[in-house]
């Protein structure tokens, strides 16, 4: 059984996502909910899977004051997990160590495989809406053949580090993500198989490319992310063509 480590962070405004306000027509406040949204979706599809749900938050000590919140980091979290599933007993609320994302990645999954003696470990963000249940068991099928298993978002980017043996942690999110942990996973030895390419929504330009798939499975009526579909719908952003170019509109 795989445990599916979510590294998240309390939707709070300016401190989730802060790019996608600046490159899309979303503010500050329809960010973080957006944030909160795709965070649900996946609480869903690894409580859903044949794997265990760790949410893993960041400590409060770590967010900076201008980002403090009504409650603890822990406490916002689980509230937002107590919104998308309908029982929260079997999901582990664990605080993240380490100074960077690398850092608290490489200490879940070591102290993971390592001090609990897991199969395999998952490490997710939770900004790609389109990991459902069923490319999270896919991926844990893959991890009973390759050691390691990368799932690659834009840009070079990764959704997804699955892995049944530890590699050289130490910055292995340095861009581009996907080719650094890939020589990683190498360098031990290990092999390494890919999950297919989604998007991770950090920019506008990622949106772009999100929005026009989710609307496209609403019409064909496959499944979607709902909290994040929904949301959107909810927000009215959709994808035209102004000047020749692509543009996210309202």
């Amino acid at each position: 059984m795989t445990t599916i480590a979510v590294l998240a962070d309390p939707p709070r405004e300016g401190f989730v996502l802060p790019e996608l306000p600046e490159t899309s027509p979303l503010s500050a406040s329809e960010a973080t909910e957006l944030y909160a949204a795709m965070l649900k979706d996946t609480f869903l599809a690894a409580a859903n899977s044949g794997g265990e749900l760790l949410v893993n938050y960041r400590p409060d000590d770590q967010i900076p004051d201008e980002y403090e919140g009504a409650g603890s980091s822990e406490e916002e979290l689980r509230a937002l997990a107590e919104e998308a599933l309908d029982d929260v007993s079997d999901v582990r609320f664990e605080v993240q160590v380490g100074e960077t994302f690398s850092g608290r990645a490489g200490n879940t999954a070591t102290h993971l495989l390592e001090e609990e003696g897991v199969t395999s470990v998952a490490i997710v963000d939770g900004t790609a809406p389109m990991l459902t249940r069923k490319e999270i068991d896919s991926a844990a099928m893959k991890l009973r053949r390759s050691e390691v298993v990368l799932g690659p978002a834009d840009d070079g980017r990764l959704y997804y580090l699955g892995a049944t043996g530890t590699i050289d942690f130490d910055d292995v999110y340095t861009v581009p993500e996907l080719e650094t942990a890939t020589h990683r996973a190498v360098d031990a030895g290990h092999d390494v198989d890919y999950l297919p390419s989604m998007t991770s929504v950090v920019t506008g330009e990622d949106l772009r490319s999100l929005i026009p798939l989710l609307n496209a499975r609403i019409a064909a009526e496959r499944i979607v992310p709902v909290n994040t579909a929904s949301y959107l719908h909810e927000l009215g952003v959709r994808v035209e063509e102004r000047d020749g170019e692509r543009k996210l509109v309202r």
